[in-house]
């Protein structure tokens, strides 16, 4: 299926609809549940799965949805399917510092074709699809055309990572950088919004993730110009017949920086 501006919108609406549902949770003390795999679950993921599921189905029936807290009845060998995180970043939700996000990606065939990542807290709004480009919005401002930032090696790579997630594996990969580097920590799908905004050169993923994390932040990304490439070097892809989890992956929006990163993380492997 082919996706206009018109659509995008729609989507943008959707997702700010699920963040005024966050954001009317994010000052008090709402339920706190832990899921199977011990995850925190909050009555803001609830609201906003809610609303995201009933926008969708009103503006795309018959799209099969795919989301964190629920899924459609039916054919879940389609195609073309919604990924949605309704809200990312549930850990810096309860930490209160802003940074998660309500994620909404449309994947064709594998690739994430359009994708939406609202952070409500921050006021942040970015927006993609592939054949329209991508678009940041800040409050009310006019939108802005994301663009990643070329690498120079004369200037330290700017690395960003998860605030929550990272660990051994991240800092044994840090150790083997031979460039000079800076490290700045981020939630959510942020990271990679970051990156298509010129403010951050690479994003290493070791730790797991699951399809709806990324799912729109890669549109966002590939959008402007960069890339989200397993270790192998192919691009990360989506399915509902995949496995839930990802694989370990690097964000990178010049593809010098792909390069050093893979290199770095071989010989992390090697020393470990």
């Amino acid at each position: 299926m082919t996706f206009s501006q018109k659509q995008l919108q729609t989507l943008c609406s959707i997702a700010h609809a699920a963040g005024q549902e966050i954001m009317a949770v994010y000052g008090q003390d709402g339920a706190v549940w832990q899921k199977d795999d011990t995850s925190p679950l909050t009555e803001a993921d609830l609201r906003a799965d809610a609303v995201i599921r009933k926008g969708l189905e009103a503006a795309f029936p018959g799209v099969f949805v795919l989301s964190e807290e629920s899924r459609s009845a039916g054919d879940a060998a389609a195609d073309a399917f919604f990924l949605v995180d309704p809200l990312d970043g549930t850990k810096e939700f309860l930490k209160r510092n802003g940074e998660f996000t309500v994620n909404i990606a449309l994947v064709q065939q594998g690739v994430p074709i359009a994708g939406v990542v609202f952070a409500p807290a921050l006021g942040e709004l970015y927006y993609a699809a592939l054949g329209l480009g991508g678009w940041v919005q800040i409050a009310d401002s006019a939108p802005q055309t994301l663009q990643v930032a070329a690498w120079q090696p004369t200037e330290p790579m700017r690395v960003i990572g998860s605030r929550s997630h990272g660990g051994d594996k991240l800092a044994a990969w840090l150790a083997t950088l031979s460039c000079q580097h800076s490290f700045v920590a981020a939630g959510s799908s942020l990271k990679f919004c970051r990156i298509a905004q010129g403010q951050a050169d690479i994003y290493p993923r070791f730790g797991p993730t699951s399809q709806w994390d990324t799912a729109a932040a890669h549109c966002v990304l590939v959008a402007a110009g960069g890339a989200v490439l397993d270790l192998a070097g192919s691009p990360l892809q989506y399915g509902l017949q995949r496995p839930l989890l990802n694989p370990e992956f690097v964000a990178v929006g010049d593809n010098v920086v792909l390069a050093v990163g893979i290199m770095s993380k071989t010989q992390c492997e090697k020393q470990t």
